[in-house]
């Protein structure tokens, strides 16, 4: 079985070598994902900075996480995991961390996560690419369960028997010396559509990349129920194929979007890299901001409050047009008072240690623009719980024009607490 190799964000990889601080990474291994980030550093994606690497007296290269966790799986089957650098409390084990990215992912917005399901999935015990290939197979048994969609089927075809209509320039073509045959097109109700083809492709591809015994047992087990279906030969083509409006293909959903996921690596950036099997990384900023959204919006009071999350309505600059487009996370709008709260996620690790806590300016100014053009005397920075962090009083910088830029601290693992805490505030 081969190995995972973890790591959280802001960590390293050590190059061959066992060093307090450091996680080893065998020398092959670190050359391949060295050749990855090298190969992803010209392209134009959005994880340009997804890890670096550098050189460190003492130690020689090494590879650090920065603001992405997920996976990368490499072609021998090695996996890489990498995950969130979360405040570190007593009893938080990594099978709390894994179901806290499960339940960050959830809340994306148009994205195959939204049915992510844990509760019997024993996430302690697999990486991160096990969990999503155990929540296809779930999706995967209650299709077989049910039974799988059929469909009629456009079928060219040399045959004894004359069926459906005459091709008659294949006819010429391959039956001149054989009258015997005839080429024909027909159409047959059997449950080799797109559908299933791709549900196929996606349970042979898993069943090569599991290190799972019981994933692959389970896999194996399904595949039984697909011995009349043919692989997909284009996925792009099969996908495309697949009928929006068709009411049966309801239960497929789930199971489709996880197949796009694995088949086409649908994730938030494309990668490239000739060693590499599978990426699955999700910028934390992104988890983070959606997250605290939506846990914000399910217990806000819908009757008291309006609620826009990455509201566009509003630019920097008015003339001579409308530029520089302003996005704050989150805007509420008290309906009794119209009073305005601004609200920005900011994946940060802050530290009492730092000026400032080490608040970037740039938050700041960003908080001063947003609160400017949109007449909000209050708005709120909202960064993640750290150990770092120990703030005996609530932090609040004021300017004399009347500005209040408030800054609070989510603790991940009691989401819902920070939550209400904030809305007292609002």
């Amino acid at each position: 079985m081969k190995k995972t190799y973890q790591i959280t964000e802001y960590s390293s990889f050590a190059r061959g070598k066992n060093i307090t601080g450091y996680t080893y990474l065998p020398n092959y291994i670190f050359d391949i994902l060295e050749e990855f980030i090298l190969s992803n550093k010209n392209r134009d994606v959005e994880a340009l900075e997804f890890m670096n690497i550098s050189v460190r007296k003492g130690i020689g290269k090494v590879i650090t996480a920065k603001n992405y966790v997920g996976i990368i799986e490499i072609k021998d089957g090695t996996t890489i995991e990498i995950l969130p650098k979360i405040y570190s409390q007593e009893d938080v084990t990594e099978a709390k961390v894994k179901k806290l990215v499960m339940d960050m992912l959830k809340t994306l917005r148009k994205s195959p996560y939204k049915s992510l399901q844990v509760a019997n999935v024993s996430v302690d015990k697999m990486n991160i690419f096990e969990i999503f290939i155990r929540m296809f197979i779930n999706e995967v048994l209650l299709i077989v369960k049910k039974g799988l969609k059929s469909n009629y089927e456009t079928i060219e075809s040399n045959e004894r028997v004359f069926k459906g209509k005459m091709k008659f320039a294949q006819q010429i073509k391959y039956n001149y010396a054989h009258k015997e045959q005839s080429y024909v097109e027909y159409d047959e109700f059997n449950t080799n559509c797109p559908e299933n083809k791709l549900l196929k492709s996606t349970l042979l591809y898993l069943y090569k990349n599991t290190h799972s015994l019981k994933n692959k047992n389970d896999i194996k087990m399904l595949l039984n129920s697909f011995l009349e279906v043919e692989k997909s030969i284009n996925y792009e083509e099969d996908f495309n194929r697949i009928i929006a409006a068709d009411r049966n293909k309801k239960d497929y959903t789930t199971a489709l979007l996880w197949s796009k996921i694995f088949l086409m690596g649908k994730s938030f950036t494309s990668f490239s890299g000739s060693k590499i099997a599978f990426v699955l990384l999700f910028p934390m900023e992104n988890l983070f901001e959606s997250y605290v959204a939506e846990v914000l919006r399910r217990n806000l009071n819908k009757s008291a409050y309006n609620i826009s999350i990455q509201d566009k309505t509003h630019h920097l600059f008015d003339e001579p047009n409308k530029k520089f487009l302003l996005k704050p996370d989150i805007v509420v709008k008290n309906k009794k008072d119209n009073n305005i709260v601004i609200l920005d996620t900011k994946w940060k690790l802050l530290s009492g240690q730092k000026s400032n806590y080490g608040i970037p300016q740039s938050d700041m100014y960003q908080m001063y623009a947003y609160s400017k053009k949109y007449g909000a005397e209050n708005v709120i920075l909202l960064y993640p719980n750290t150990e770092r962090i120990i703030v005996s009083k609530p932090i609040e910088f004021k300017s004399k024009d009347g500005i209040s830029v408030k800054v609070r601290f989510i603790d991940l693992f009691n989401i819902k607490e920070s939550i209400n805490q904030l809305i007292i505030e609002l």
